[in-house]
């Protein structure tokens, strides 16, 4: 058993040093673009953000070039605000209640909720509302994920039987499935490890 857990953690490991490498990555990306962030928010020099406004797409030729059935279906994209916000508010809701009674760090949304696109003058005015929404949207979800990933770690940390298609960051670590002798101790390692991570919140 401790065998397998030291190629986990090497595996790990290995996953860490290529986020690191990925993060770096789109930084040097970002100087190529000449674009810095200042307190969180992105500022292109001048003379980008011209050159930006000379790509933009006016609304009306934008409009004229989209498909009838792709404006016809708008409402429903745009109806999935209200269970987002929803799930936003219960996710708050829930986070607030009973993570401070298990002892879990809470996730913070700013950590996972993007919203910058907006700022590139190279989009036009439904194109920026568009990329806000699917900022918010998806790093929605991405935040709910990882309050739901911490609630499995707290209460359920085991594999299961199958393969599962890009599980949570916790997920690797989990107990395997089957694995009876192990359940007591691991269900306290893992909430252990909740307790003391500060990494990805």
């Amino acid at each position: 058993m401790a065998e397998q857990k030291s190629v986990i953690d090497t595996i790990l490991e290995r996953m860490r040093v290529l986020q690191d490498e990925l993060e770096e990555e789109v930084a040097r990306r970002g100087a190529a673009f000449r674009y810095r962030l200042v307190n969180g928010r992105v500022v292109f020099e001048d003379e980008i953000r011209r050159q930006h406004r000379r790509f933009r797409v006016r609304l009306w030729t934008f409009l004229k070039a989209t498909r009838p059935l792709v404006v016809l279906s708008a409402p429903v994209t745009y109806g999935l605000i209200v269970p987002l916000v929803l799930l936003d508010l219960f996710t708050a809701l829930y986070q607030a209640i009973c993570f401070p009674v298990y002892g879990i760090p809470k996730v913070k949304r700013r950590d996972h909720i993007r919203i910058d696109r907006h700022h590139l003058a190279y989009l036009n005015g439904l194109q920026k509302l568009n990329c806000v929404y699917c900022g918010y949207a998806n790093g929605l979800i991405a935040h709910a994920r990882e309050v739901a990933a911490r609630t499995e770690a707290y209460w359920c940390p085991i594999k299961h039987a199958g393969a599962v298609k890009e599980p949570h960051r916790h997920y690797p670590g989990f107990l395997d499935y089957g694995d009876a002798e192990r359940f007591r101790a691991g269900l306290e390692d893992s909430r252990a490890d909740l307790g003391e991570d500060s990494t990805g919140t």
